[in-house]
């Protein structure tokens, strides 16, 4: 696995030439507009034959040596991945590149919002060998607890179940006016109307074979904290050996007051669930000024708190697939996939930044007098996330949302990660 960054005068046929990878395969697996389109700063995945990169944090008693036969690789192969490092002077903390045949094993949760046509299909089973899990985002509840279907999701659960996919249904307190802590509050809040909502749930789960539950349940007040962790309990006492999934926001210290994370009890939650996926994602957010999706620094400083909390094999990650195009002047927001983002700086022929603190690309433009930024992420900030999870032996990422090209990050997968099938209970 190699990462070539563009330089200024650079083609395709050089890059090409060097790596011993066809231009064809190398626009393919980077979601390039054609051959000619290149900008400096453009950051390529090289599916070559170099082996995968392992991240290892150093403990007391590591030698350079047994790393190397615990890898099954040998000293002279790790030297050339830590330049600048004294691999003879081993410190304790210390993070190392190891090229390893051994791959980092997980596993993915994808969201899917279904769009009601075919259209999603050929797009699980494009990702077939790259999902564990599909969290299929279709579901809904009434002010009384009654989880609801949007749409007819039959296709695509039976097309998970073809792939080996492990699908789950996921509900959220979302309504035409975005996340409503007042419908999850009240229902939280509410014995009667919470025991609807089990009773809904587990009923549409089983009756429509899902393998579990994914719940994505945002801005609960945080005086609702202890029935939230009352239903989950309750939920995972009906649902059994079926999975049960919580998504929450990301926190670096507990804030049992705070509007967002307040309701999350990390500790209680990680005790009750299967799996707890935090939000590493949306640092910089719809509306604020232009930020990181998901600055490492912050990544980390997260992963730090929660695995005080939670076992690292319930924990997982939040990437994100898309971008944000801001407004510098207003921060007015447009979405946009990764993939959008990069071909966007082609487009309009802007070299690509890359902040080394936040690992992250970003780069700016004009229409006409209006100045533009956009941060996104990038086969660099990918792998960053995935050595983290590597580090802190996380039971894996989830992915906002796979209808989002991210061709990058599925190849690295592909490639270079070996995904966990058929982990259900």
């Amino acid at each position: 696995m190699t990462v070539h960054v563009v330089g200024t005068g650079e083609n395709l046929w050089s890059i090409s030439k060097r790596y011993n990878v066809s231009m064809k395969t190398i626009v393919s697996v980077n979601g390039l507009p054609s051959t000619t389109a290149l900008v400096p700063g453009l950051a390529l995945y090289i599916p070559d034959n170099t082996l995968p990169i392992r991240a290892y944090q150093i403990k007391a008693g590591d030698t350079l040596w047994e790393l190397a036969e615990r890898f099954k690789t040998n000293p002279s192969s790790i030297s050339p991945a830590n330049p600048g490092i004294d691999l003879k002077r081993l410190r304790i903390g210390q993070v190392i590149n190891i090229p390893s045949p051994i791959k980092l094993t997980l596993s993915t949760l994808g969201f899917l919002v279904p769009s009601g046509t075919t259209t999603n299909l050929p797009i699980i089973d494009s990702l077939s060998n790259q999902l564990t899990y599909l969290a299929i985002v279709n579901y809904a509840f009434t002010s009384e607890g009654f989880a609801y279907a949007q749409i007819d999701d039959s296709a695509i659960i039976a097309k998970c179940k073809q792939l080996n996919i492990i699908p789950l249904l996921m509900i959220r307190n979302f309504t035409t006016s975005g996340f409503s802590a007042e419908l999850a509050g009240g229902v939280l809040g509410n014995a009667a109307y919470r025991q609807n909502l089990i009773a809904s749930i587990v009923n549409l789960t089983t009756s429509r074979g899902f393998g579990g539950v994914s719940l994505d349940l945002e801005f609960i007040p945080p005086a609702r904290r202890n029935d939230f962790n009352s239903f989950l309990q309750e939920l995972k006492g009906q649902l059994g050996q079926l999975i049960l999934n919580v998504n929450v926001h990301a926190k670096a210290a507990d804030m049992p007051t705070n509007r967002i994370v307040g309701a999350y009890d990390y500790a209680a939650i990680g005790n009750i669930v299967d799996l707890m996926a935090v939000m590493t994602i949306d640092y910089g957010y719809p509306g604020g000024p232009p930020d990181p999706i998901s600055p490492i620094q912050w990544v980390e400083q997260v992963i730090n708190y929660a695995i005080t909390q939670v076992s690292p094999q319930k924990l997982l990650i939040a990437m994100s697939l898309y971008g944000y195009d801001k407004v510098i002047a207003t921060n007015a927001t447009k979405g946009l996939s990764v993939l959008a983002a990069q071909n966007q700086a082609i487009s309009v022929r802007e070299p690509i930044q890359f902040d080394y603190t936040a690992k992250s690309p970003w780069y700016r433009y004009w229409i006409g007098n209006v100045e533009h930024a956009v941060w996104f992420e990038d086969i660099r900030s990918y792998i960053e996330k995935y050595k983290l999870i590597d580090i802190h032996q996380l039971v894996g990422t989830t992915f906002w949302q796979i209808s989002l090209p991210a061709p990058q990050n599925w190849s690295f997968l592909n490639k270079d990660i070996t995904v966990i099938k058929n982990r259900g209970k």
